[in-house]
């Protein structure tokens, strides 16, 4: 009985601590080659802070379990430090496991090169909902939220809405902040105003259950019946045309791009020539400047 009584409190730690523990398994690095003359100990210091910041709370109320925690990893490249003002970039990118396989497919592979921030060393980093003191923390929470809101889309049709729309939120309150890079309408077609616009809004919606289709009824059904698998993904591959004669220069085209024009390569690969030959022209129709990541499909 005492042993039955142990184990039971050991599963209800197991579970709390699931319970406690962050949604991603995020993995933050800082490149600070290009700043010199200036004491290196403060980018390690910083870095150290935000893989804390971003591993050590729990983001959602979902629980998650330990295998189940999101990849990612968060590069920062410094160009310029002016006392403790920093100018810079970020690039995130994202991972999900294809179901009952060791594959795992990109979700997100984005450049943000609008990033700036204050920062003094040892300075607590905080996030409060409804409460934005700093662009540092503020733009990592939204690449956060866009994360789990495409990871979710994935497993469900529109499952990360309540994740987009909080990213959305990010971008309503960082607007008001002066001299905050990134936040603006109309100042690029790649900022986070412009990610999060084109998320949330009713014209995306056919993105959305693309994403949806694309990885859950395709990628997923490879490892069973890979030849149903990649029929589905090739069988909605043709929505992101549709997609793009109603949303020309929607961001999220070129965020499918980035993440995942590679892996359609991949999967054409195992595609008769004739269904080769089409996905060459459909995709350099559709991304007319990606044509040499695309040479595969013509032979």
């Amino acid at each position: 009985m005492k042993r039955l009584g142990l184990l039971a409190g050991m599963w209800l730690l197991v579970v709390a601590a699931q319970a406690q523990q962050s949604e991603l398994n995020a993995h933050l690095t800082i490149n600070s080659s290009k700043i010199q003359g200036t004491n290196a100990q403060i980018f390690t210091t910083l870095q150290t802070a935000l893989n804390e910041f971003i591993n050590n709370k729990k983001w959602t109320t979902a629980t998650v379990a330990l295998n189940e925690r999101i990849d990612c990893t968060f590069t920062i490249i410094l160009n310029e430090m002016t006392d403790d003002h920093f100018v810079g970039e970020i690039q995130i990118q994202a991972r999900r496991p294809v179901f009952n396989s060791t594959y795992t497919t990109t979700i997100f592979n984005f450049r943000d090169t609008q990033f700036d921030f204050n920062y003094t060393e040892f300075e607590p980093l905080e996030y409060v909902e409804n409460t934005l003191e700093s662009n540092l923390t503020a733009t990592v929470v939204f690449y956060i939220y866009v994360i789990m809101g495409l990871d979710f889309d994935s497993f469900s049709p529109r499952g990360g809405n309540a994740f987009l729309q909080e990213a959305q939120h990010i971008v309503s309150l960082a607007q008001s902040q002066m001299g905050w890079t990134g936040w603006k309408a109309f100042d690029s077609d790649r900022n986070r105003h412009a990610l999060a616009t084109a998320l949330t809004e009713n014209s995306s919606e056919p993105f959305r259950q693309f994403w949806y289709d694309y990885h859950r009824k395709g990628l997923d059904e490879m490892a069973g019946n890979p030849d149903r698998g990649r029929t589905n993904v090739l069988a909605v591959l043709p929505a992101l045309t549709a997609f793009k004669s109603v949303r020309p220069n929607s961001v999220l085209l070129q965020m499918f791009s980035d993440a995942k024009l590679d892996e359609v390569a991949a999967i054409y690969s195992k595609a008769t020539t004739q269904e080769k030959q089409e996905g060459y022209k459909m995709m350099t129709n559709l991304f007319p400047a990606e044509s040499i990541r695309l040479e595969a499909l013509k032979k």
